[in-house]
């Protein structure tokens, strides 16, 4: 083996040491190649840009239950990240909440605290607990980094790994293209790239644990997920779906959870 080899080889398993860390809650080891700053200056970008070309509802009681419950998981955020000694991962987050007028019953969170809750979705969460299931949910693969993961992922696969600053320099359409669809933001479903089996369980598990701390009851995901779940049975399959699997595998894992999520409620 060359000298040369041996060399990339040792600096491949530095990069690696170094850039893995754990998941809140889990404490699953994850790979994330990318500087979050970078991701999080990306995301402000990208949600600027989707305030300027979207219809955002404010002034209504909807508009006014987003921005309570955002507030509400947010802040238990940053409660549950002290408790874990983890305040770090969301130290730079400057949370913001925005009702979109968007027919496709979805919501996301960017990294920085940007969420964007589409009014499609309000006639599944019903009421403002099962809000909190679905901003808990988005805001649990923010604290998971688990974009991070997927751009790292995409960016090994499709650039050979190449620092994220070098792929928007030289190839910015497509490290866009790459961040949209890291994020669950295209438009189109079958470009979208599924959230993992294990990523959405992490999600959901932090969700609850969210919710618990913000005083929201977590055993009402289970009605939640099972009214998505009837809305993918459909003949119509929304966005939503291909990156946020409903089924009865993931109620089941949920209904597994509630005892721990439950340590951490305390009705208000």
């Amino acid at each position: 083996m060359s000298s040369g080899r041996i060399i990339a080889g040792i600096c491949a398993a530095v990069l690696l040491l170094f850039s893995c860390t754990k998941v809140p809650i889990t404490n699953r080891r994850q790979m994330n190649l990318l500087p979050e700053s970078e991701l999080t200056g990306m995301a402000l970008t990208e949600y600027r840009d989707i305030l300027k070309n979207s219809k955002i509802i404010t002034g209504t009681a909807e508009a006014q239950m987003v921005q309570r419950v955002g507030i509400n998981i947010s802040n238990a955020a940053k409660v549950l990240m002290k408790q874990i000694g983890q305040s770090k991962r969301i130290a730079d987050y400057k949370w913001e909440y925005a009702l979109i007028e968007n027919k496709e019953p979805n919501a996301w969170c960017l990294p920085g605290g940007k969420i964007g809750v589409y009014t499609g979705i309000l006639p599944m969460t019903k009421d403002e607990t099962g809000l909190a299931v679905v901003i808990g949910h988005e805001v649990g693969h923010a604290l998971a980094r688990h974009g991070n993961e997927r751009m790292s992922q995409g960016l090994l696969a499709q650039m050979g790994g190449i620092a994220l600053s070098v792929a928007l320099a030289e190839k910015p359409q497509a490290t866009q293209e790459l961040f949209d669809q890291a994020y669950g933001m295209g438009v189109t479903l079958g470009a979208l790239l599924p959230y993992s089996r294990m990523q959405e369980t992490e999600a959901d598990k932090i969700g609850l644990v969210l919710m618990a701390v913000a005083g929201y009851d977590p055993n009402q995901a289970i009605p939640f997920w099972q009214r998505m779940k009837q809305m993918k049975s459909g003949e119509e399959v929304p966005a939503f779906f291909s990156t946020h699997p409903s089924d009865d595998q993931r109620i089941n894992e949920i209904k597994k959870f509630l005892p721990q999520a439950l340590k951490y409620y305390t009705k208000q």
